[in-house]
């Protein structure tokens, strides 16, 4: 805070935000359940929830909450093989089912599990159009978990339809959630794009979380494509090893290139949402995946530990952006960051550059740049907290004074 003065005012609007999501827990017992499970598996999720008309909030917050508890069970490396795959191929019939659970997953993800039924009491009072979006991509979501289960991430293509499974089936699923509650029409290519808006941060989370899902104990977890790694390193592993840098960040950086072709249609999706809330709900998480993709790009500690935003950071986007041209801002502002830490001597420079170079046009394109503040300053402001600290000793110094 004191070498980034300029975040003081957003994180504490963000605190406050997030105090009033927690006292406007709902009454009923089974909502009451699912509103304060979001708060605890995601934070920053039930604050941009809260964004959204009651009826679409709620049916957004039991989607969520359903492919959370899957996730649940597609991520414990503990139950056996022949016991997940049917559960996760049956799943979508469960959330009808107030007596089901089952028992799987750590901390919060096991209270969630183990108190399912709530889940399925809250799906239950939703509207039928939003009931059938849900069932229809749980329904799809598990099948494709229970595929990958079985067979390991080979190629880019798999790399591809792994992460339609996993994410870009909840952009369709979301999609379908708006169009049901009547805030939203449908484009053409609206399948295209609202798989994209999964794709990219899907992939950027699987890039952020390499050391965690590597180091998964009983199991690691593999979601990076031997078809790209496979040209860095023998075993996946041993690209967390400090011998290996120079060819994990280039793995790295190949990775960070692929996520970034998906930029132009995530832009396209935001460009045509109509409801202001709806396109804060969508747009906030796309600006962190980029901004986290520019923290990722060449840096090696992706091998050693936890890259992302800074707090303060997070809290100007959920504060500052509103429009669409706050959205090409902050995409321009992170794809420039990105831009100044491209190494020529990278295998992929010359692609990065170019979908970087894209993604700028595009942005300088709209008109839209001019008269604004850019938030994206990872120097932060030293002179500043020169200033700060003197203040603070001179108060010092005066009470002590007062008190003499």
């Amino acid at each position: 805070m004191l070498r980034y003065p300029d975040d003081i005012y957003p994180l504490l609007k963000m605190k406050r935000a997030i105090e009033k999501a927690e006292k406007q827990i709902p009454p009923e017992p089974h909502w009451g359940f699912c509103y304060s499970m979001l708060h605890k598996v995601s934070r920053s999720f039930s604050l941009v929830i809260q964004q959204l008309n009651t009826d679409l909030r709620n049916a957004v917050c039991v989607f969520y909450l359903v492919l959370r508890a899957l996730d649940t069970v597609e991520d414990d490396t503990s139950i056996p093989t022949d016991e997940k795959v049917p559960i996760l191929i049956a799943f979508h019939r469960h959330i009808y089912n107030t007596d089901w659970h089952y028992s799987c997953g750590t901390k919060e993800y096991k209270v969630l599990m183990d108190q399912f039924h709530h889940v399925a009491a809250a799906f239950l009072e939703l509207e039928k159009g939003y009931q059938e979006a849900i069932e229809e991509i749980t329904k799809r979501m598990g099948a494709g978990m229970a595929k990958f289960i079985c067979q390991e991430v080979e190629t880019v293509d798999d790399y591809d339809e792994y992460c339609h499974y996993v994410a870009g089936l909840v952009g369709l699923g979301l999609s379908k959630l708006f169009l049901a509650g009547g805030s939203e029409v449908l484009t053409p290519d609206w399948e295209a794009i609202s798989n994209s808006m999964g794709l990219f941060l899907q992939k950027t989370n699987i890039i952020r979380d390499y050391l965690e899902d590597i180091n998964e104990i009983p199991k690691s977890r593999m979601f990076w494509p031997r078809e790209v790694w496979g040209k860095y390193a023998d075993k996946l592993e041993d690209l967390k090893y400090e011998e290996n840098s120079t060819k994990s960040v280039q793995c790295l950086n190949e990775l960070v290139t692929n996520a970034l072709m998906h930029i132009e249609d995530c832009l396209k999706y935001m460009a045509a949402l109509r409801d202001p809330s709806i396109f804060r709900f969508c747009a906030i998480p796309q600006i962190m995946a980029i901004g986290t993709l520019a923290l990722c790009y060449n840096n090696v500690q992706v091998f050693r530990g936890v890259v992302k935003l800074r707090r303060g950071l997070t809290a100007k986007v959920i504060d500052r952006t509103k429009t669409m041209a706050d959205v090409y801002g902050a995409f321009y502002d992170f794809s420039c960051m990105l831009k100044t830490k491209v190494d020529k001597n990278d295998p992929n420079a010359s692609m990065t550059l170019n979908r970087l170079e894209a993604v700028q046009k595009l942005c300088i394109d709209t008109g839209v740049l001019n008269n604004r503040k850019s938030y994206v300053d990872d120097k932060g402001q030293p002179y500043n907290v020169f200033i700060i600290m003197v203040v603070i000793l001179l108060a010092i110094v005066f009470a002590y004074l007062r008190a003499n």
